[in-house]
């Protein structure tokens, strides 16, 4: 069917007249559809809650348990049939979703479990506890029972404990018509998202991939051999994040996993990688502030461990450069304006600090800055901070003369501006670097730093300049 085919076919149902009244405009559920959902737990209304779940889409589903408390969960998951629990427990936040595994039965998991690829199935099993882990692979057939623990045998955030075992692999002298005649009685067998053929040699492993589009659009009698193209392999040790590296610069789609003796294993596809790529992402926006994914369940006590350490590092830091002024307690007390434009050369030097450090943090992870550019880079930001400096030297200057009426004190605040920013942008851009040389994550420890060097040079360049001028 072509587009003009689309466009003469017979309108179907206004899709403004569908009520759909448990999502807004924003795709998010409505207050309305959540107090329903609450009502029904509360009287245990089971089938209220299969009436109201019964088109909801199971991210939707997954998103409803975070407006609900733990007693709701619990009631609702109960009612959820097999087959739309398994799409459910993938989607859910980890916290979330411990709690609700602590509440189902084993046979009830193990049901559902095996709806599920081995990928998702085997990050489902990882978050239950040992005894209820045990009970529940018992409770499950050998072969899917077998995929499950041999995905928890490879390391956590590796391409092993991401890929999904099942996959569709054909020899080279097979044609067209071969593969498609298989695929067809393969069946239910088949894996149910793939988007390539995988050609294997005698050995198992893979020499070239097939899309599934251009093997339907190809003669039968075409041999596979002719039709395969290169392929990125991924070995099953490889980080997650490489991995996802790897798709992101080659615009993969799927990729094969292989073994250390480069045999097939598996697949990784792109949906996961969307996954891996927005864990990623919200793991480094929270690192840069010091803190952890908290989600909507974190207790109290939760959120303190996770913030109090980096809060208590600030502490020496911000004492650190007390100490600084304090060496210029005199020079502070003979003038008192100093007092007062000082923390704007801080601040304005810690916000400097922040934007160098947030590109070069961003840069890394996304492997754009190396050994090969970072001379380069590095002196990118010094100019950028230089003329950034003088801009606001320029700008501060003139404020502090017409509000001191101090010529000099202009001079003075200028200059620790322009000092302070191009250190600002020096520190920014050159700590990232240097933790990542040292194997440590700059996306945790660089704002320390930044922010204890921007302070410590903001306050002794101008304290130490003023000194020199002004006194």
């Amino acid at each position: 069917m072509t587009i003009d085919d689309v466009r003469d076919a017979p309108a179907g149902p206004d899709p403004d007249t569908h009520d759909d009244e448990h999502l807004g405009d924003d795709y998010a559920l409505t207050a309305a559809f959540v107090e329903k959902v609450i009502d029904a737990a509360d009287v245990g209304d089971g089938e209220r809650l299969r009436d109201l779940l019964h088109d909801l889409h199971p991210a939707d589903i997954a998103d409803l348990m975070g407006f609900l408390t733990s007693e709701h969960r619990s009631v609702l998951v109960l009612w959820l049939a097999p087959d739309m629990l398994a799409d459910v427990l993938p989607e859910l936040d980890d916290s979330i979703r411990e709690q609700v595994l602590e509440r189902l039965p084993s046979g009830a998991l193990a049901e559902a479990l095996q709806e599920l690829d081995s990928d998702d199935a085997a990050a489902v099993v990882e978050e239950m506890e040992d005894d209820q882990r045990r009970a529940v692979l018992a409770a499950m057939p050998e072969q899917d029972r077998a995929a499950i623990e041999s995905s928890l045998g490879y390391e956590e955030d590796s391409a092993g404990r991401l890929m999904q075992r099942e996959v569709m692999a054909a020899p080279e002298f097979w044609s067209v018509g071969d593969t498609i005649d298989h695929l067809r009685a393969q069946g239910e067998d088949l894996p149910e998202l793939f988007f390539d053929i995988y050609v294997v040699d005698p050995q198992y492993r893979p020499v070239g991939g097939v899309a599934v589009s251009r093997l339907l659009r190809s003669a039968r009698d075409v041999k596979l051999a002719a039709l395969m193209e290169p392929i990125n392999e991924i070995e099953v040790h490889q980080d997650q994040e490489e991995v996802a590296y790897i798709f992101e610069k080659y615009h993969l789609i799927s990729a094969p996993v292989v073994d250390f003796g480069g045999r097939l294993v598996g697949q990784i596809t792109v949906d996961d990688i969307v996954n891996i790529i927005q864990e990623e992402n919200r793991e480094d926006i929270l690192r840069l502030a010091g803190v952890s994914d908290e989600g909507r369940d974190a207790s109290v006590m939760g959120v303190v461990r996770s913030r109090i350490p980096w809060l208590i590092i600030n502490l020496g830091t911000a004492v650190a450069a007390s100490l600084v002024i304090g060496a210029f307690a005199e020079e502070i007390e003979a003038l008192v304006a100093l007092a007062i434009l000082m923390p704007i050369v801080a601040s304005i030097g810690g916000n400097a600090g922040v934007q160098a450090m947030t590109v070069a943090v961003r840069s890394l992870a996304a492997r754009e800055l190396s050994a090969a550019n970072a001379v380069r880079i590095v002196r990118r930001e010094a100019v950028v901070g230089f003329m950034n400096g003088a801009t606001i030297a320029v700008l501060l200057a003139a404020i502090a003369g017409v509000w001191f009426g101090m010529p000099m004190l202009s001079l003075v605040i200028g200059l620790a501006v322009t000092i302070n920013l191009v250190a600002a942008a020096l520190a920014g851009a050159l700590i990232p670097m240097i933790l990542d040389r040292l194997d440590r994550d700059p996306a945790v420890a660089s704002p320390v730093f930044v922010t204890w060097i921007t302070d410590t040079v903001g306050f002794f360049t101008f304290l130490g300049l003023a000194g020199l001028i002004l006194l």
